[in-house]
């Protein structure tokens, strides 16, 4: 089990940074693409690699920013906190995602297309988990860079 950490002198970057519903673009009420987003998770791990953590992004395929994020295990749970967690003007809008059965759980069913990636319907968050794999050693499948602490995956 993970156990959050005490957070060792203060997180300048973090500190300094707005908060997430601040810096959302408004989407446009008259252009139904504006609110289409792109959920997809990619895992980490804590310390071992048994310690796996999962992201869930969601984003917005117009804007290409992140709409909302959740941090957890691949379950139910969590992606209902990643959906709890998407702004309510986003959450009228259209969903992709992969096959993953959590989101036919919890994203209504209208709102919800699954595809493949070949598809290309979810290539931009896609495409965001490779550049966060890229340029964060943290998110490289193998590597010497992982993260200590359990609460330190919620500041990347």
């Amino acid at each position: 089990m993970l156990v959050p950490c005490k957070v060792y002198g203060p997180r300048k970057k973090a500190a300094n940074l707005p908060c997430l519903s601040e810096t959302l673009v408004t989407p446009d009420p008259n252009d139904p693409d504006a609110t289409i987003l792109e959920l997809d998770e990619l895992w980490s791990f804590v310390l071992k690699k048994i310690n796996k953590v999962w992201i869930w992004i969601a984003l917005c395929r117009k804007t290409r920013q992140v709409v909302a994020r959740a941090i957890g295990d691949r379950s139910e749970k969590t992606c209902r906190e990643l959906w709890n967690n998407i702004p309510e003007e986003y959450r009228k809008g259209h969903c992709f995602s992969g096959f993953w059965d959590a989101y036919q759980k919890v994203i209504p069913e209208g709102q919800l297309t699954q595809v493949g990636k070949e598809t290309g319907e979810t290539a931009h968050v896609e495409r965001w988990n490779c550049t966060l794999r890229q340029r964060l050693a943290r998110f490289v499948r193998k590597t010497l860079s992982f993260s200590n602490q359990y609460l330190c995956t919620l500041f990347v």
